[in-house]
């Protein structure tokens, strides 16, 4: 074997990890396609929606009235709104818009995981399930339909598309936007196609009270949403994905609340992976249990960022070996196939975004985007915390 060869199989080799991950990603590509939308019967589940709130006086009318609009018998669902440890009117304002208001007050204990515990702790049996809805969000109409579609089939578990509800507010949120459509929908079809588990995401879950009965939701982490989702995972349930279904948050738009958000999540997601992700994919080979395998690679693959840089770095590379020694085919093949895999699923992730021409020209702009995630690794990280730290939004326009 020559050294140049060599070098092209230890170049290759060093790059495993990301061509597994690239590969991945290709998957679900291929598997994106629409789901089958289930038959809706004759409404007669009871819902509750379930409102963590902690200062969302600008926003939490607006979505009150956004689920008292739902396309469901009025008499079969309650709204709840916590209002958290709150210092605003909140309370006040999601009353008059139609709620009913739990206040909360405890100077320990603070956080949306201990505010769904509050109410989900004292929901009737006669509730048939529990809808966690954000304070910031909108929803569509046939959401408790698709839920109820998806119970009738014994779901246990769901989880809604999670859409961005103001994409057109910059460059920077329908790039969010494109982001969600990869990770939220490409994914989670892929997943649900697969019968695994799709994962949860923190808004627009839906859970069966019995269900929170037997596994309750003692999830407090800055990242409860994945926490949960993986203790169901190991108790031997999957979390259903309906397509058809979409809620739709308020992203932030400004480089400073972006900052901090990200590093809370990115944190929050890397104490997960050290004290779950080994325990999960011993379970997952062990067992075996392919939707603890899934849940555990969810939890290893890296971010979109940094597999699009490294498959790009180990391509340049390849070429500068290709041209200095005349070998490096096999990495240059690899790293090749990584970068159309990223490509293609960032153009599918486009395509079921909703942003359009605009959407499609600010993809110029990842690049920029990739380099603000990737320098959030070199600053120091936020304190990791499972309290409320509310995001600075944009004032509403007039």
């Amino acid at each position: 074997m020559t050294l140049a060869t060599g070098l092209d199989i230890l170049l290759f080799l060093l790059g495993s990890p990301l061509h597994f991950a690239a590969a991945y990603l290709l998957v679900a590509t291929l598997l994106s396609a629409p789901l089958r939308r289930p038959e809706v019967s004759q409404p007669s589940r009871r819902f509750r929606f379930v409102v963590p709130a902690h200062n969302e006086s600008a926003g939490i009318t607006e979505t009150v009235q956004s689920l008292r609009a739902v396309d469901y018998p009025s008499e079969l669902f309650e709204i709840v709104v916590v209002a958290d440890n709150c210092s605003d009117d909140t309370a006040e304002k999601a009353a008059a818009a139609g709620a009913t208001v739990m206040v909360r007050n405890d100077t320990e204990k603070r956080g949306k995981g201990y505010a769904l515990v509050h109410v989900f702790s004292s929901t009737s049996p006669e509730v048939d399930a529990v809808v966690v809805i954000d304070a910031d969000t909108l929803i569509s109409p046939n959401l408790l339909r698709a839920f109820a579609a998806r119970r009738d089939l014994g779901a246990r578990a769901v989880q809604a598309d999670y859409a961005v509800r103001n994409p057109d507010a910059g460059w920077r949120t329908r790039l969010i936007a494109i982001a969600f459509g990869a990770f939220h929908i490409v994914r989670s079809r892929a997943r649900e196609r697969l019968s695994l588990s799709c994962g949860l995401r923190g808004n627009g879950m839906c859970f069966s009270t019995e269900l929170l009965r037997e596994i309750p939701h003692a999830a407090y982490s800055v990242v409860e949403d994945v926490e949960y989702g993986v203790r169901l995972g190991e108790a031997g349930y999957r979390v259903h994905y309906a397509d058809e279904a979409h809620v739709y948050g308020e992203m932030v738009t400004t480089s400073a609340a972006a900052n901090t958000q990200r590093r809370r999540w990115e944190e929050g997601r890397k104490a997960l992976i050290k004290e779950h992700a080994r325990r999960l994919l011993g379970a997952g080979i062990g067992r075996p249990s392919r939707v603890l395998f899934d849940l555990a690679l969810d939890l290893y693959i890296p971010p979109l960022s940094r597999i699009a840089v490294g498959v790009f770095l180990g391509e340049l590379l390849a070429t500068a070996l290709l041209f200095a020694l005349g070998a490096g085919r096999l990495s240059l093949a690899a790293y090749g196939l990584g970068l159309t895999s990223v490509l293609l699923y960032v153009l599918r992730g486009w395509s079921v975004s909703g942003t359009g021409l605009r959407g499609l020209m600010d993809l110029a702009l990842a690049p920029v985007y990739v380099l603000w995630k990737l320098t959030l690794r070199f600053k120091k990280p936020p304190r990791a915390t499972a309290e409320w730290v509310r995001t600075e939004r944009e004032k509403p326009s007039n």
